[in-house]
C-alpha cells in the first residue's frame, strides 16, 4: 500500500466518507435461513432451525423462517437492489438441507439449480458471488445422529462442500466454510438460545472442535477444486474488564478462551487454547481430538472473515455449577455487563466504534500469521419505521455505519491488511430467536406484503460506494 492509495481517517473526502485503498471491495451479506423461505419446496429437507422454531417458547412470537423474505422466489429483485447499490460482491449462504435433504447422499439437483440461478444473476449484474457453506442450518437428520458433537458431521460437511463447489466453483471466486462457529457450538449447544437448543458442557466443546475439523476438511475440498479464495467467517470479540480487579481480569481471560482462542489459536497459532483448563476444568478433556487435527485445522487460508458489532465488557460472577454433569460450556464465571455511557442498538449492544479499530489491530498483533482480513458482517439493528413521507429515515444506522467505517479505515492506516467489507444486512430478515422483532437491513421488508423499501442507510451506503469508486478513477 502506497501513500497515494489511502489516507488517515481524518483526511476524508469533502463528503465526510472514509477513504479506503484502491481495490478495496464493498458489499452486503445475508444468510439462507434468514431470507430464503420456501422451507419445503423443491426437495429441501428440514433443518435444525425448522425444528427449533416449532418448539413452543423458543422464538419470539412463534416466528419461523418458512417464508422469511421469500428470497427463493424474489432473488432477482434482491440482486437488482445489490446492483443499484453499487455492490462489488454479495455474501450469501448455501442451505445444506437444499443440497442434501438428509445431510448425506446424492445432491438434490433442484437445490443446486437455485444457487446456479442466483450466481448467474449476480454475475450478469457485475457482482462477485461470495458463498458461505454453513450459516447454522444443519440438516435435522444429522442432528438426530449427534450433530456437531460427533465427528461424522464434519465428514458429511466435506462431502456436502464437494457437491456445492462442483456446481458453483467455476463462477464463485470467494468461499467461506463456516459462519461464526462460536454461535453454533456455544449459543446452540451450551446456552440453548439457538438451534438445536441444547445446554451441555462436553457436548458443546466437542461441537466446537468438530466444527473446526469440518472447516479443515472443507478447505481441502475447496483447494482441490481450485477456487480463488478460501476463508472462514469468525466473530472475535474485543473483551474489556469491568474493573482492573484480578477477579474481572480473570473473567476476561476465561471469556477470551471461550470467544476467541478456541478458534483463533488452532487456526492461526498451531495450538489449542492456553487457558482451557482454567476455563472449563475437567470438561476440557480433549477426548474428541485426534492426532493430526491441528495440521488439518491450521491449513493456510487466503483470508479470515471478521464479523463485528460491539465490544463486550466482562465482570466476574460468583456462581459456577460444581457438577460437570450439569455444567455448561459457558458457565465460566464471567458475564457481559451493561454500559451506561454509550448508545445501544435495539439488540442492547453498545455502540463504541473505536473498539473496531482496536479489535483488528489486536488480532494482527497477536497472530503474526493472520491472513488478510475481510469484514464479513457489520451493522446495527435499529427501531426504524416508515415515516409519513413513505420513507425510512434510519439516522442511527447511518451514524453507526459511518463511524464504524471510519474506525475500519483507521485500522487499515495502522497497518492491518483489510481487503473488503460486507454490511449486515441487505434486508430486514428472520433474526433467529428474536424472530422478526429486530431489523438489521438497509432495505426494509414488509413481512405482510414482502415489499422491499430502501432506507436512508441504503442511499448513504450507495453514495459511499460511489464515492470510493470515484476516488479510484485515474
Amino acid at each position: 500500500m502506497t501513500a497515494n492509495e489511502t489516507t488517515t481517517s481524518q483526511e476524508t473526502a469533502a463528503s465526510g466518507f472514509p477513504r479506503f485503498p484502491q481495490g478495496f471491495s464493498f458489499g452486503a451479506a445475508t444468510a439462507s435461513y434468514q431470507i430464503e423461505g420456501a422451507y419445503d419446496e423443491d426437495g429441501r429437507g428440514p433443518s435444525i432451525w425448522d425444528t427449533y422454531c416449532r418448539e413452543p417458547g423458543r422464538v419470539a412470537n412463534g416466528a419461523t423462517g418458512d417464508v422469511a423474505c421469500d428470497h427463493y422466489h424474489r432473488y432477482r429483485e434482491d440482486v437488482g437492489l445489490l446492483r443499484d447499490l453499487g455492490a462489488d460482491s454479495y455474501r450469501f449462504s448455501v442451505a445444506w438441507p437444499r443440497i442434501q435433504p438428509t445431510g448425506s447422499g446424492a445432491a438434490n439437483q433442484a437445490g443446486l439449480d437455485f444457487y446456479d440461478r442466483l450466481v448467474d444473476e449476480l454475475l450478469a449484474a457485475g457482482i462477485a458471488p461470495a458463498a458461505t457453506l454453513y450459516h447454522w442450518d444443519l440438516p435435522q437428520a444429522l442432528e438426530d445422529r449427534g450433530g456437531w458433537r460427533v465427528r461424522e458431521t464434519a465428514e458429511r460437511f466435506a462431502e456436502y462442500a464437494a457437491l456445492v463447489v462442483e456446481r458453483l466453483g467455476d463462477r464463485v471466486p470467494r468461499w467461506m466454510t463456516l459462519n461464526e462457529p462460536f454461535c453454533t457450538a456455544f449459543v446452540g449447544y451450551a446456552i440453548g438460545r439457538h438451534a438445536p437448543g441444547a445446554r451441555e458442557g462436553r457436548g458443546a466443546l466437542a461441537a466446537a472442535h468438530h466444527l473446526l475439523v469440518g472447516h479443515g476438511l472443507a478447505v481441502r475440498v475447496l483447494r482441490e477444486a481450485g477456487v480463488d479464495e478460501v476463508g472462514i467467517a469468525l466473530n472475535p470479540e474485543l473483551l474489556l474488564p469491568a474493573t482492573d480487579s484480578e477477579a474481572d481480569l480473570g473473567a476476561v481471560r476465561r471469556a477470551e478462551t471461550l470467544h476467541n482462542a478456541v478458534w483463533l489459536d488452532p487456526l492461526f497459532a498451531d495450538r489449542y487454547p492456553e487457558h482451557e483448563a482454567e476455563t472449563w476444568g475437567e470438561l476440557a478433556d480433549g477426548s474428541w481430538r485426534l492426532a493430526g487435527d491441528l495440521d488439518l485445522i491450521g491449513a493456510p487460508l487466503d483470508f479470515v472473515g471478521v464479523n463485528f458489532y460491539r465490544p463486550i465488557t466482562v465482570s466476574d460472577t460468583p456462581h459456577r455449577d460444581p457438577d460437570p454433569a450439569t455444567r455448561t460450556a459457558v458457565d465460566i464465571r464471567a458475564e457481559e455487563t451493561w454500559r451506561d455511557d454509550v448508545r445501544h442498538t435495539t439488540m442492547g449492544w453498545p455502540v463504541v466504534p473505536e473498539t473496531f479499530t482496536r479489535l483488528l489491530t489486536d488480532l494482527a498483533g497477536r497472530y503474526p500469521t493472520l491472513p488478510p482480513v475481510v469484514i464479513t458482517e457489520n451493522g446495527s439493528a435499529e427501531a426504524d419505521e416508515v415515516a409519513a413521507d413513505g420513507q425510512v429515515h434510519d439516522a442511527d444506522r447511518v451514524a453507526y455505519l459511518r463511524d464504524h467505517l471510519h474506525a475500519l479505515a483507521d485500522a487499515i492506516d495502522a497497518g492491518v491488511d483489510v481487503r473488503g467489507y460486507y454490511l449486515w444486512s441487505l434486508l430486514d430478515n428472520f433474526e433467529w430467536a428474536y424472530g422478526y422483532d429486530k431489523r438489521f437491513g438497509i432495505v426494509r421488508v414488509d413481512y405482510d406484503t414482502l415489499e422491499r423499501l430502501p432506507k436512508d442507510s441504503y442511499r448513504w451506503y450507495q453514495d459511499m460506494i460511489a464515492n470510493h469508486k470515484k476516488q479510484e478513477m485515474p
